[in-house]
This record gives C-alpha cells, sequence and structure tokens, in this order.
C-alpha cells in the first residue's frame, strides 16, 4: 500500500485548499488503496477571506495547519516533521491557499518565495525520485522550486496565458491542457491538471484529478 503525502494549505478555496479539490484528491487515493498522510505548515494564513462575500476580514487571523485539519478530520501532520521516508509519493490540491500560505506567488508571481518545510519536503521528494503531483495553481510553487534548482521540467495550469506565461519565466515548460486530461513529465514523475482553473463544476474537476491521481500511482 503507497503512502501518499497530500499537502493542504488551509480550508477555503480563497484562503486556503479548494476543499472539493483536496476532498476528491483524497477520495481517489482512498479508492485506489492508497494511504494518506495529510500535512500542512504550522503557520499563519497570509489573510482571511469571508467566502460568503469574497472580502478579506480585516484583523482576522487564522493558522495553516488548524484550518487543514478540517478537511483532514484532524488527522494531520505539522509538515516540518515529515521527512521523504515517510512517504511514497507527493501530491498538492490547489485552492488560492497553495499560492498565498504554500507560497507568495499570488502577491509576487515570478519573484514569489517558497515556505522552506514546503520548499524541503518537494527537494527531498525529487532526490529520492519519487513521483510529485499537483493541481489548479499548485504547479505554481513546483514551478519555481524545480527552476531554481535548474531542473527541465514541464507542467500545466490549463490555458491561462497570463498564468503559464509566469511559469515559463520560472523555468517550466508549459503544456495547454484542458480540463479533464493531465500533463506527465515522466522522467521527473511529476503529474499535474488545471482542475478548477478551468472547471466549471465539481464533475470537471474530479475527471482531471481522479486521473491525475491514478497516474501518480503508477509511478510509485
Amino acid at each position: 500500500m503507497p503512502k501518499v503525502g497530500v499537502v493542504l494549505a488551509g480550508c477555503g478555496v480563497f484562503d486556503g485548499s479548494e476543499i472539493h479539490e483536496a476532498v476528491i484528491t483524497m477520495l481517489a487515493l482512498d479508492r485506489a488503496g492508497a494511504e494518506m498522510v495529510l500535512m500542512a505548515p504550522d503557520a499563519d494564513q497570509m489573510h482571511v477571506v469571508n467566502h460568503l462575500t469574497g472580502e478579506v476580514a480585516e484583523g482576522e487571523k487564522r493558522n495553516v495547519l488548524v484550518e487543514s485539519a478540517r478537511i483532514a478530520r484532524g488527522k494531520i501532520r505539522n509538515i516540518a516533521e515529515v521527512r521523504v521516508s515517510d512517504i511514497d509519493a507527493l501530491f498538492f490540491p490547489g485552492g488560492f491557499g497553495a499560492a498565498k500560505n504554500l507560497c507568495d506567488f499570488a502577491v509576487k508571481g515570478p519573484q514569489c518565495d517558497i515556505h522552506p518545510e514546503v520548499a524541503r519536503l518537494v527537494r527531498e521528494t525529487v532526490k529520492a525520485k519519487k513521483p510529485l503531483g499537483a493541481v489548479c495553481i499548485a504547479p505554481a510553487l513546483l514551478s519555481k522550486i524545480l527552476g531554481e534548482d535548474k531542473l527541465a521540467h514541464k507542467l500545466t495550469i490549463g490555458t491561462d496565458q497570463d498564468t503559464a506565461a509566469a511559469l515559463e519565466k520560472m523555468g517550466t515548460t508549459h503544456e495547454a491542457c484542458p480540463v479533464s486530461e493531465f500533463v506527465v513529465d515522466r522522467q521527473n514523475k511529476i503529474v499535474s491538471s488545471p482542475a478548477y482553473m478551468l472547471a466549471g463544476r465539481i464533475s470537471e474537476a474530479a475527471e482531471g484529478i481522479e486521473k491525475s491521481v491514478k497516474a501518480l500511482l503508477e509511478m510509485t
């Protein structure tokens, strides 16, 4: 039974993990018989967004690990305590939290910084030649890390030209991809899919994510 690390970034599309993407990922892994190692950074969110109004809740603070525990039903680890020897693969659902809390791509674009523990575990995973997966906007953080390490690679965020151009500035070969499909970099064992970068409904997001999880597990 492979152990797959799933990195969460809070709880909610606008300031954390996209809940549909996270749950679809977890369901696909569970149905495939994989064991999940859910994790998140123990850090404050960049900000808190009222998901009813879409407005930033001024003065409110939330912790990424505590909020991610909502999705994990409490069974979650601080990413700082996870080592690559604990997992056989690593997967990142999307949501703005991936671009606000795991890194600050949402603010700085190609000049973004990555949370140090996220960067560490990604680099450990690459060095160990274990598979990586990312959907929606999460490929941006992989792009930054792999680009800094001068590792030739390919990823997709779908078809958004501006976001694709930002990834290319960080060193990624971007491959356009429809919502129902995924892109595999077999040399580096990386799979990515657009999910809600393109999806208009949950079933559309699910199709690409489920295919991505299957491809990830096939490479373990």
